[in-house]
């Protein structure tokens, strides 16, 4: 295929450029006299976490750490000293060691305050278990080695008669608890469900239809809790974190919604007028600042299956074409993706981010700063770095939409984005719409002599002979007359039977940076990443990169 994607690559450092002005414009902004750079809110609250943590900030061991997130309690279980260092520690613990191993060392050292007669420590062991309990829940509900941990520590317990110990790690209140997090039942590729295209897109205004996916897309997004971004970090991928998979599912979904709208349609002026109502979608994604579903919409648009249609483009007016530019110029991955940042950063209140772009930012911090210091220390600064830019995102789900949703719509909706089309399927389509063969129109006129949309078998002989062999007959309804749209399908059934005999010209994939919202034409994902995103191919032959 034309497009595949590619390992991922560490961001460079943002540069000044364009930002986002009013109403969706990008203005040039002077770098003749460039500004400070504003510190993000997450480096200011890695700064005042730093200097209330003290001498830890700067590294220190494991037995330590924990040390002091036990004396983080007094003898009745209140906090005495800020609980900043518990938040990193119980939810960035598994950079460093896993939940079971991290229980393991808390029982050791229950252990050893028994062995000691020590039954205050042992108590405070026991609150920052309550606390690790009651704050992370999902984690003893998602991890079989911790279950199977604790039920060791409340045998322990137990053991010794201390009967209020074990109250305090008792866990029987999670099952009861209502885990709003429910997942979404994966389809199978070969399902055979019924396949069609939603007319509720006609029905819809642009600021309803931008109001509803901005509600599928924040009710995704809250669903990522810490772990979900803790396992990302631990395994570098989705596999396995089905809330992440179901948000990256919904905006792939979106994306393919829109070519599939667009193809829909069976005439140029048709297709144009889905391209500009999807156009007015994105500018109102834009003003409820859900920079994903943005992306997802204009990823689209620009698709190569879109951008192709050359009598669409051309029935589009100017000035929607303008602004398209402009929405690609602000979700450009230039700079590594400086306009969309800048434009990100002047954002208050609600806000849905480009979870890739974040997503490799958690990354690059991960493989840039290592896990340990030269003297054998935790890394406490890496930790806060992590902790401070997953809590950046997951603060942004305490936020309601500014809108209202109507539940029978949403619905609707969902249903409607609940594709089953292939990206072969979806080419085939496009090249339907608009063949890549432009001979088979000119030639039509050539022979149409009378314009009346049809041509004799004879004529058409005449064009066939241009091929070694004929490939189908083509007057199907056998009335002596041959249709354009006949003439079409046997040049599109002619240049599959070609592809298929290996009688086209091979792909020559070459290393390629994308400037704009870009999809994979292998695997239909979203190529993330800051320069030589994915191949494509380069032959003279495969100007649409298939």
């Amino acid at each position: 295929m034309g497009t595949l994607g590619k390992a991922r690559e560490a961001p460079r450092k943002p540069c000044h450029g364009s930002r986002a002005g009013p109403k969706g414009r990008l203005e040039a902004k002077s770098t003749n006299s460039p500004l400070p750079a504003q510190p993000s809110l997450a480096q200011i609250t890695q700064f005042r976490m730093m200097v209330s943590l003290g001498h830890l900030a700067k590294g220190a061991s494991l037995d330590d750490l924990i040390d002091s997130c036990i004396q983080s309690f007094d003898a009745d279980g209140n906090l005495c000293r800020s609980n900043q260092l518990l938040q990193v520690m119980l939810t960035m613990h598994r950079i460093i060691i896993s939940s079971a191993e991290l229980l393991q060392k808390l029982m050791n050292l229950y252990k050893d305050a028994l062995e000691k007669n020590s039954p205050g420590i042992c108590l405070k062991i026991c609150y920052f278990v309550r606390y690790w309990i009651t704050e992370f829940w999902i984690m003893f509900k998602m991890d079989a080695s911790l279950t199977s941990t604790m039920e060791e520590f409340q045998d322990l317990v137990k053991a010794n008669g201390e009967e209020s110990h074990c109250h305090l790690i008792d866990t029987t209140q999670i099952n009861s608890r209502d885990w709003s997090r429910k997942l979404t039942q994966r389809i199978k590729s070969n399902t055979s469900k019924k396949r069609k295209v939603s007319l509720l897109f006609d029905h819809l205004e642009p600021e309803e239809l931008s109001e509803h996916l901005t509600y599928l897309e924040f009710k995704s997004f809250r669903r990522i809790s810490f772990s979900d971004y803790q396992n990302y970090l631990v395994n570098s991928c989705v596999k396995e974190n089905p809330t992440m998979e179901r948000s990256i599912a919904l905006c792939n979904g979106i994306s393919q919604w829109v070519q599939l709208m667009v193809l829909s349609r069976p005439t140029p002026q048709l297709r144009a007028e889905v391209f500009i109502k999807f156009i007015h979608v994105a500018q109102k994604l834009h003003q409820l600042q859900n920079f994903n579903t943005l992306m997802a919409v204009i990823g689209g648009l620009c698709h190569s299956s879109i951008s192709r249609l050359k009598e669409t483009s051309s029935h589009v007016p100017h000035e929607i074409n303008k602004v398209l530019g402009e929405m690609t110029e602000l979700l450009s991955s230039c700079r590594n993706y400086d306009n969309y940042r800048r434009a990100y950063g002047e954002c208050t209140h609600f806000k849905i981010p480009i979870l890739g772009v974040h997503l490799k930012d958690l990354i690059s911090l991960y493989e840039a700063m290592p896990d340990y210091l030269e003297d054998g220390k935790v890394n406490v600064q890496k930790l806060l770095a992590l902790y401070n830019h997953i809590n950046e995102l997951v603060q942004l789900q305490d936020v309601a939409p500014p809108l209202d949703a109507n539940k029978d719509l949403v619905h609707l909706l969902t249903l409607s984005l609940d594709l089953y089309y292939t990206e072969d399927e979806i080419y085939e389509l496009s090249y339907a719409r608009e063949p890549r063969n432009h001979r088979a129109p000119s030639v039509f006129k050539n022979y149409d002599l009378d314009q009346d949309g049809y041509i004799s078998q004879e004529e058409f002989e005449k064009i066939a002979a241009s091929f070694p062999f004929s490939f189908c007959v083509m007057d199907k309804d056998r009335e002596g007359l041959i249709s354009r749209d006949e003439i079409t399908a046997y040049f599109m059934r002619a240049s599959s039977i070609y592809s298929k005999l290996g009688l086209g010209f091979p792909h020559n994939f070459q290393e390629t940076t994308y400037l704009k919202p870009t999809f994979c034409d292998n695997c239909a994902g979203f190529l993330w990443g800051v320069i030589k995103q994915g191949y494509r191919c380069k032959g003279g032959k495969y100007p649409e990169g298939r």
